[in-house]
């Protein structure tokens, strides 16, 4: 019997994946910025801003947040082709799906199992995008593609056609506990109910009594008011029996026009329907903004600085309020220049973004401290009633753990301190970094009684003596140290039953990918592939320490 076969997408390099290193985030208390004060009791401060590497930065959140984000937007670079000139087609579109894979595999672990990703994107990788989404998230877990129309004129030096939409792509972590809100009703839509006939239980409009299809028991006469009988036409049926239509006749539900002679309607009352519809798949450039929208709005937060490529703050309303509900966390890794946490904030839902330009100095920093002042009056913020408020926390991802000294040895770089150094080996090994106040070698936690303690000292037999004793029959202690003397690997884990002692840094030099800080998806920025070579030998037993 053949092996099973799958459906997939394939490309030149799928096969090769990144070995990320999971970074520390390093807060810069100078650029992160909250209000002087509260403005209301649900005022949000833990929002994060982070200057990187996107992948690496999801990788870095990866330990914290895994199932906890509602909801990822996502605005990645189209791929259009204009600047690829160093690569062939082929190759250019590979490396774009390659780096998109990586992202949405973390993203996925990220989401909450009620979560949804939401992606805009146009022709060029539209489809190629929506089969990759279904082999990261399962075919069955994707919702719809959403028609953005993004202008509201046509191009007339177009060659074609002119491109008027985008699309979002919506796909749910698990489509089975996927649940979202629905719209309220515009006043287009509620002016529709009339009162013609002064019913007292008040307005409402006119619905079909017509199925389309003929069932024999609903196909009878209907007396008019007007003395006049009528019949279904042909090939349709009454919606209701002959005893149920004299009923709704009896209630004044049967609307036979201002004359009495036309065709029975069913009246529907307002007061009667949900006062929400869900969404539909085609969103208008009325009801969510356009791209001359979102650049008026660039415009007055930025001035001569409008930001090349931003997204209307109505377009992220509209996904925030289907996808998440007040307090849930957003996450957007291509923040561009911040409209998602812009618009989050205002809405009252906790955020983080990431964006690795200068713009995030620039644009996403001040944008937001406009809105935590409440001095930004455009967007969403009257719809919101957003007057204030709250706050956010800036980091950067921290150097990479591992460097290279003048030996061409991979040497624990001599910028981490001790606690950075901790922070590191936790997230390499699995575990939450939360130091002790009380016990000095409790510097991380993987359960109740599992603990690791980190340092670059050359310990002796007598410390681990000593370090076992304290650490008790009850509680295990993962120790990772620049050396250890006096004793051989099986001795201590014979003579020290509770702790695992491990080098450093040869216990995690061959995870990662070290000092990788670029997985950048502007594919023009890209180097050209080199020929792999050999990997020099390693010199375990020669690694030098770093800050303790």
């Amino acid at each position: 019997m053949a092996g099973q076969q799958k459906l997939e997408l394939t490309w030149i390099g799928k096969d090769q994946r990144p070995r990320l290193e999971p970074r520390i985030l390093l807060e810069d208390p100078a650029r992160s910025y909250h209000a002087k004060q509260r403005v209301t009791d649900n005022d949000l401060f833990d929002n994060r801003l982070i200057k990187g590497d996107n992948l690496l930065a999801l990788k870095a959140l990866e330990a914290e947040f895994a199932g906890k984000v509602k909801c990822v937007f996502i605005d990645p670079p189209y791929n259009t082709g204009s600047a690829f000139t160093h690569y062939d087609d082929g190759l250019e579109h590979s490396i774009w799906l390659g780096l998109m894979r990586d992202r949405l595999e973390i993203i996925r672990r990220l989401l909450s199992d009620d979560g949804s990703l939401w992606i805009t994107i146009d022709d060029n990788e539209a489809h190629y995008l929506k089969v990759l989404c279904d082999e990261v998230f399962g075919r069955a877990n994707f919702l719809t593609t959403v028609i953005w129309e993004k202008k509201y004129a046509p191009k007339a030096d177009s060659k074609f056609l002119s491109s008027s939409h985008d699309f979002v792509l919506v796909c749910a972590k698990d489509l089975n506990r996927l649940a979202l809100n629905r719209l309220q009703k515009t006043d287009k839509q509620t002016s529709r109910y009339t009162n013609r006939d002064n019913d007292p239980r008040g307005p409402w409009k006119a619905g079909d009594t017509l199925r389309n299809e003929v069932r024999d028991y609903a196909v009878f006469p209907v007396k008019l008011p007007s003395g006049r009988e009528v019949l279904p036409s042909a090939g349709t049926s009454w919606r209701y029996t002959k005893e149920k239509f004299a009923e709704l006749i009896s209630e004044n539900r049967i609307w036979f026009g201002v004359d009495g002679n036309a065709r029975p309607a069913i009246k529907r009352f307002i007061s009667e329907v949900t006062e929400t519809i869900p969404a539909t798949t085609v969103w208008r450039y009325d009801e969510v903004g356009h791209n001359d929208e979102a650049k008026k709005e660039s415009k007055v937060l930025f001035g001569d600085g409008v930001f090349g490529t931003p997204k209307p703050e109505r377009l992220m309303e509209r996904i925030l309020w289907l996808a998440t509900n007040p307090g849930d966390l957003v996450l957007d890794s291509f923040a561009g220049s911040g409209t998602t946490g812009a618009v989050a904030h205002k809405m009252g839902r906790r955020w983080i973004m990431v964006e690795l330009g200068e713009h995030c100095h620039t644009h996403i920093v001040p944008r937001l401290q406009k809105v935590i002042d409440g001095q930004d009056p455009g967007g969403v913020t009257q719809a919101t009633g957003w007057q204030g408020g709250g706050g956010f926390r800036y980091y950067e991802l921290a150097p990479t753990l591992l460097a290279t000294d003048r030996w061409g040895n991979l040497v624990i770089n001599p910028e981490y301190d001790a606690a950075m150094l901790a922070g590191a080996m936790c997230k390499l090994e699995g575990f939450t970094y939360a130091p002790s106040e009380v016990l000095w070698w409790q510097q991380g936690r993987s359960s109740e009684r599992d603990f690791i303690y980190v340092t670059t000292q050359t310990l002796s037999a007598e410390q681990l003596a000593a370090l076992s004793d304290e650490v008790g029959a009850d509680r295990s202690l993962l120790v990772c140290c620049g050396a250890y003397r006096g004793v051989t690997a099986g001795q201590a884990a014979e003579r020290w039953p509770n702790l695992t002692i491990k080098k450093i840094p040869k216990m995690v030099k061959d995870r990662c990918e070290w000092g990788h800080d670029d997985y950048s998806l502007n594919v023009a920025n890209l180097p050209m592939a080199q020929k792999q070579v050999d990997a020099p030998s390693a010199q375990d037993d020669l690694f030098a320490g770093g800050k303790t």
